[in-house]
């Protein structure tokens, strides 16, 4: 399958900041008369920022890529790094400020699953309205119709008013409507952590049937690491509204998470500058390795065993130790404490190896902080040096598509059933 299907090239998009209001005549009015006599605006709120008028931003610049028929591309980057932006632009949401995008065939726009449905109207009537939204002729659904109802699991509800559905109903049955779309090419925007476990892998193997089967294109934006590895054959990294890879799937998730340290299992510190919220560095952090490991690969039911070397730059008393766990957004999960463990004169140089199981976290990659702190004259911990620590991915076999952004990043271990009437 050669056929090229979306060609984005030299694609930029800029946004003017503040040119455009959100208030009343009367306060625009008084903005203006502000900006011109070179006063306060009167209705800024607090902390609000005041755009000059010739201030803009640059979303994306330069932006290129191709896509060919039945590829399963993913698309990742942090927030803000232009990743929905792009989607809008092929979607047509929005025009480019510059560049060109060639499309191949009809699109299927999943942004938001359910968007048009209106609560007083049955899910039936919704199936119709939904599709003819998103692009589909009545002839279309109504040969489609008991598949999407049959796909959405809302069967003995669909001519109920929509206003009686669950939030997960609606998301069902909208995902439903999108998904059975006759179209070339999927766009979807985290659309797969939709309804519950067994929903969500229904989901993705239907994505997976349609590419592989009938040789739909799918461009795919999540944060989620697990789904992104399971569904694409090829994963863009946007960094700051730019390209920063194309490519291999395992190789644009180590570069996402933006550590050098992703496949280390060493770190020297000899020459990394520290953070300019430290106040007064007492120790400096030399050196950081995994114990027994030749790679930073795990699986849940081992125990992360690390050493960590420094060197005193004062004399220090009860040194303590944080090794903070944060998730692939960086979001802090777990911290393993180490107190009072250490005394020493300056220029001497400490090593300490530590341990911790890993039992309970879900498949995905993990960044660590160690942060070394003492306590001040009133019992308070001061922090005295933090580093960026090594990174580690812990792999496991499920058929669960574990949704990290709405349920966490711990699998609850030991859990059971006491009775069920």
């Amino acid at each position: 399958m050669n056929e090229l299907m979306l060609k984005v090239e030299n694609v930029s998009k800029e946004y003017r900041l503040g040119t455009i209001g959100g208030g009343t005549l009367k306060g625009e009015i008084q903005s203006k008369i502000a900006r011109l006599r070179k006063k306060e605006d009167p209705n800024l709120k607090i902390g609000e920022k005041a755009y000059s008028k010739n201030e803009r931003f640059m979303a994306l610049e330069d932006v290129s890529f191709s896509i060919k028929k039945g590829e399963r591309i993913g698309i990742i980057g942090h927030n803000g790094a232009g990743k929905s932006t792009v989607l809008k632009l092929i979607c047509r949401v929005t025009a480019p400020t510059k560049g060109n995008i060639y499309l191949n065939g009809r699109i299927t726009s999943m942004l938001e699953v359910g968007t048009g449905f209106h609560p007083e109207l049955t899910g039936r009537e919704n199936v119709y309205l939904n599709g003819a939204i998103l692009g589909m002729s009545k002839a279309e659904i109504a040969e489609k119709f008991d598949e999407i109802v049959e796909f959405s699991e809302v069967g003995q509800f669909i001519d109920t008013p929509v206003k009686r559905y669950s939030s997960g109903m609606k998301v069902k049955l909208g995902f439903a409507v999108a998904s059975h779309l006759n179209s070339e090419i999927m766009i979807m925007d985290e659309v797969l952590a939709v309804g519950d476990m067994a929903f969500q892998r229904k989901c993705l193997e239907k994505m997976r049937r349609v590419a592989e089967e009938d040789g739909k294109t799918i461009l795919y934006v999540s944060h989620n690491m697990q789904t992104i590895r399971t569904l694409c054959s090829r994963c863009i990294v946007l960094e700051h509204g730019k390209v920063v890879f194309d490519g291999d799937v395992e190789k644009a998730i180590s570069i996402y998470m933006n550590d050098e340290a992703n496949t280390d299992i060493e770190i020297d510190y000899t020459h990394i500058p520290r953070r300019d919220w430290l106040r007064d560095t007492y120790i400096r952090t030399r050196y950081t390795k995994f114990l027994n490991k030749n790679d930073n690969i795990f699986s849940d039911r081992d125990n992360l065993d690390i050493k960590i070397d420094w060197v005193n730059e004062k004399n220090v008393t009860d040194l303590g130790l944080r090794v903070e766990l944060k998730d692939e957004t960086r979001n802090p999960i777990a911290t393993a404490l180490f107190c009072d463990f250490y005394s020493g004169e300056k220029d001497k140089q400490g090593s300490i190896k530590v341990s911790f199981p890993l039992k309970g976290l879900v498949a995905g990659t993990y960044t660590m902080n160690y942060v070394f702190f003492l306590k001040d004259q009133t019992g308070q911990n001061i922090d005295v040096d933090c580093v960026s620590g090594l990174c580690f991915e812990i792999r496991k076999d499920s058929e669960i598509i574990w949704n990290a952004k709405a349920w966490g990043n711990i699998d609850i271990d030991g859990n059971k059933i006491l009775e069920v009437e």
